[in-house]
């Protein structure tokens, strides 16, 4: 080849090797923006004495988006993980926080957490399932309303996502509002591939939404249904507490019962009731108590007359 040829080929050569490079610049700077925004948000904290009404996020969602370029998942993912580590560290701060009361933990940056996320990865289900069922046990009615508004945003960016109806049916049926929840089952159970029972669920909700058969199904068909993990547990302390409650109440029967036939008296112990604690099916532990669904010994309360949660148990009271 000529020298002139090779100089005719260089332009081409040239076009070529930029043509390559230029969408691995573009990674790199993209990972580079995203990697500023991810230190960027570990450097600057809020800060330790700051009030709970003073709380602000470290970034907007909306900031966040532009920071991150097109690495929004990342991102997301960085948010996603600093919301549960920011429950888990309020948790360990405080002794036996039970999961159907977190106001203790003053939660106010889990919700703007988890909008966060939504917002860089609007297709983030975990990050609704998680809101659904933590910010309701924050036991603030502006917590409820977080809730319902990040369950909306998730309907909106992923409309047919019939989970997404279950878990904002979830919410309506535990403020006692069972025709809004009814509703939401109702849309949810229109949706291409939802299961029969969401349409069951809307009529249950009308008929019996305060029954504890309705609760017992609610909670299994989360237990089944989620994607998330936590969510999976949180289902199954609620029906461990159904089954305590259940226990109970055979055993506020036993109380009864022990009370009429001695004249006045309640059982010093369970001693005093072993007989008719073990006939009915109940599970007694080395002492002869009986145990809740999570194994902690039942307590007698009010001089033998009642029954009560151990204090360490983890069965939730409400």
């Amino acid at each position: 080849m000529t020298a002139s040829a090779r100089d005719s080929k260089a332009p081409e050569r040239a076009r070529g090797l930029r043509d390559s490079l230029l969408p691995a610049a573009l990674l790199v700077v993209g990972l580079a923006g995203a990697i500023v925004a991810a230190l960027w948000i570990e450097r600057n904290p809020r800060p330790a004495q700051l009030v709970p009404a003073e709380e602000r996020l470290y970034v907007s969602g909306a900031a966040a988006k532009r920071m991150s370029l097109a690495f929004n998942a990342i991102i997301a993912d960085w948010y996603w993980m600093r919301a549960l580590q920011y429950v888990g560290r309020r948790a360990v701060e405080h002794k036996n926080v039970r999961i159907d009361n977190l106001s203790e933990l003053d939660l106010k940056l889990l919700a703007p957490l988890l909008d966060t996320a939504s917002t860089l990865d609007p297709k983030f289900m975990a990050v609704y399932e998680y809101g659904a069922v933590v910010l309701p046990a924050v036991s603030d009615q502006d917590e409820d309303e977080q809730a319902i508004a990040l369950l909306r945003k998730g309907i909106e960016a992923n409309p047919g996502a019939w989970r997404l109806y279950h878990h904002l049916g979830y919410i309506y049926w535990q403020r006692g509002d069972y025709k809004a929840a009814g509703e939401a089952y109702g849309k949810g159970s229109a949706l291409a591939g939802a299961p029969a029972w969401m349409k069951g669920m809307e009529a249950n909700m009308l008929a019996r939404g305060s029954s504890i058969q309705l609760a017992r199904e609610i909670y299994t068909r989360m237990r089944e249904q989620s994607e998330d993990e936590q969510v999976k547990v949180f289902a199954a302390y609620r029906l461990a507490q159904l089954d305590s409650l259940e226990e109970r109440a055979i055993i506020t029967r036993i109380l009864s019962a022990y009370n009429a036939r001695t004249g006045g008296r309640c059982p010093a112990s369970w001693r005093e009731i072993s007989t008719e604690v073990r006939a009915a099916g109940l599970r007694v532990d080395s002492s002869g108590s009986p145990v809740d669904p999570t194994n902690y010994p039942y307590m007698l309360a009010d001089k033998g007359c009642s029954v009560d949660l151990h204090p360490e148990s983890k069965i939730p009271r409400r």
